[in-house]
């Protein structure tokens, strides 16, 4: 047990991250550190250790790998950023309060547990880390094909990649990979208010080639495959889980 590997998730409680701690605990052969601003709301987690932590904060992100260090005595080898939050809005009417709100919480939390994580591993050496070690980060369809009134988010997620392949590149020497996700609308809490009608719920599904909306899980079984072994060849890659969203157009019948 005190050789697995060490995962931190951030945002667990939230949909993507609930079912990346689930995926990623039937896998087994982990340590699973989840991290949420309410800690108590992951007492139904499989965790090794939960968290309280604002990872919107450079103190916060640095308290997650400060209780890592404390309980384990190393620095967790793999690191799965689920924080996020939307915004539907036109760029006239978004707010200065909600601008650095969604830069907050998408794009400086990615960046404050990026360096966190990369110097937890900088200072061990190369001999113990024996594992590999891979951090992934959760972006947006929005940020890679331009879907009217989300200007605040596509700028944050926009963000997000562009640290994902700067970072991979800075970092491979190391051993270090780096990739980010990019779903479409995923079912999960943050999106329910959007798809609580049938009808809302079928438009939304009838963007997506393959039809429908992708599941928490779906996108966690992704970012499970990048953060493992079978991914080892894989670093600045953004991988877009969203049914064909971004790259097809299916013939119109």
């Amino acid at each position: 047990m005190q050789d697995l590997p060490i995962v931190v998730i951030t945002g667990a409680r939230g949909g993507i991250g609930r079912a990346l701690v689930a995926e990623l605990a039937a896998r087994g052969g982990l340590r699973i550190v989840g991290v949420s601003r309410q800690a108590g709301e992951l007492s139904d987690l499989p965790l090794a250790l939960a968290v309280q932590a604002d990872c919107t904060t450079s103190d916060g992100a640095a308290e997650v790998f400060a209780q890592c260090q404390q309980v384990f005595g190393v620095a967790p080898n793999l690191l799965a950023h689920c924080v996020g939050s939307t915004l539907i809005a036109p760029i006239h009417r978004t707010t200065d309060e909600q601008w650095q709100a969604v830069m907050r919480t998408n794009l400086d939390s990615a960046a404050y547990m990026l360096r966190g994580w990369v110097e937890g591993l900088r200072v061990r050496s190369q001999t113990e880390r024996d594992q590999d070690c891979s951090a992934v980060f959760v972006s947006s369809v929005v940020s890679r094909i331009g879907v009217a009134q989300h200007e605040a988010i596509a700028a944050a997620k926009g963000g997000v990649e562009a640290l994902v392949r700067s970072a991979a590149a800075t970092y491979a020497p190391q051993g270090l990979r780096i990739n980010a996700v990019a779903p479409g609308m995923t079912d999960t809490p943050m999106t329910a208010g959007m798809l609580k009608l049938p009808a809302m719920r079928e438009g939304a599904g009838k963007q997506y080639p393959l039809g429908g909306l992708q599941t928490a899980q779906q996108v966690a079984q992704t970012i499970a495959w990048l953060l493992s072994e079978q991914a080892s060849r894989i670093t600045g890659q953004v991988i877009a889980v969203d049914g064909g969203f971004t790259t097809v157009r299916p013939l119109v019948r």
